[in-house]
């Protein structure tokens, strides 16, 4: 009965948090606000301007998503005081187990919760586009390049988000020499922004007939997702455009005819491409998206005043610049050199099991303590 009482006086302290998260997030104003957008969309002529109507439902579909998180959150409390008060009057040791592991999934819920708080950059809600580069090595170096996309996508599926391959170049052995993904879904990019950087990879080559140790790099972008609503600068004298013919892995990624397109913005050196959709037409259309992001990234990162400020100086992919090291001869350690937050178990890392560095990224930025890498 101890233990029930206990349980009883926690589950009135996460009743508080609760309430005080509800505020945090304006539930009663994205209500309104809901009310407001579904009242928009029946005058007549709103499907008239399909661009504005489809925003209009993304943002209704936003609003009315963070409403229900939080409505389920109010009622698996509820269910954890129905069962403790059922639990007291039946004296079920098994029920008290159960109530116990329901709390714990739930404070991590709740924690999960608070984080989305932490969300608040202007482009943090967007999708995210994420770009591999291989650093120097070779193979090895490609490889690399490959288990990060395969990492990252099994993050995105973990969280339930749309992955749409935009370019992909296969490495002369192995892995990829660079590819771009888009990847779809609320704070995609809040969350994606922390993953920009270096990455260290130390193996025994599965390349190396001796059975050494390596030292593998690639780095990572990440843009947010930048539409057409977004102003941003851009000179069609200062763009170069370049046509070529798709190939990828598997045959399935890419769209194999001349309509691969490639966009140099020569102020800066920015390149981007994009080979995965039907027509040339439609990969220029998002290979603008991708350079509009990626000036905009710049911008806001480097807290400049306008596009033309960028100069277009990049980071070496190599040693010294890592934001996070992946061990895995002779230990097995990834370790976030910015956070200091590590995890042993290296595979299920690569397996996608990274909201442990997101979370401590988004932390470190609130209570100031991120490490320059």
């Amino acid at each position: 009965m101890i233990l029930l009482d206990e349980l009883k006086t926690e589950a009135s302290g996460y009743r508080k948090e609760l309430a005080e998260l509800g505020e945090v997030l304006n539930i009663r104003k994205a209500e309104e606000e809901v009310a407001e957008l579904q009242k928009a969309a029946t005058v007549p002529g709103f499907w008239d301007d399909l661009e504005n109507s489809q925003k209009v439902l993304q943002k209704t579909k936003q609003l009315e998503n963070r409403i229900a998180g939080y409505e389920r959150m109010q009622t698996r409390l509820e269910d954890i005081f129905a069962m403790i008060e059922l639990c007291m009057e039946e004296e079920d040791e098994d029920m008290q187990n159960e109530i116990v592991s329901e709390m714990a999934a739930f404070k991590q819920a709740l924690d999960d919760k608070n984080l989305e708080t932490l969300l608040s950059g202007e482009y943090d809600e967007r999708n995210a586009i994420l770009t591999f580069h291989a650093g120097a090595g070779g193979t090895e170096a490609q490889d690399w390049a490959e288990m990060l996309y395969r990492m990252y996508n099994r993050w995105a599926e973990r969280h339930s988000f749309k992955v749409q391959i935009l370019d992909y170049l296969d490495g002369e052995e192995a892995g990829l020499k660079s590819a771009s993904i888009m990847v779809e879904g609320e704070n995609a990019y809040g969350y994606l922004k922390s993953e920009a950087g270096v990455h260290r990879l130390v193996r025994v080559s599965p390349f190396d007939a001796s059975g050494r140790r390596h030292t593998s790099f690639a780095a990572l972008e990440v843009m947010p997702e930048i539409d057409d609503s977004v102003e941003v600068d851009i000179r069609p004298e200062d763009i170069e455009m370049e046509v070529y013919r798709s190939s990828g892995a598997g045959g399935q990624k890419v769209n194999k005819t001349s309509s691969a397109v490639r966009l140099i913005h020569k102020p800066t050196g920015i390149v981007v491409a994009c080979q995965t959709q039907r027509s040339q037409y439609q990969n220029k259309d998002y290979a603008m998206r991708m350079l509009r992001s990626k000036l905009v990234e710049i911008k806001e990162r480097e807290h400049l005043e306008k596009i033309s400020d960028i100069k277009g100086v990049q980071r070496e992919i190599a040693w010294g610049s890592q934001i996070r090291s992946y061990v895995f001869m002779p230990y097995t350690l990834a370790k976030d050199h910015r956070t200091g937050f590590e995890n042993g178990n290296i595979n299920a890392v690569m397996d996608g099991d990274i909201d442990g560095f997101i979370h401590a990224y988004l932390k470190s930025l609130t209570h100031g303590t991120l490490q320059e890498t």
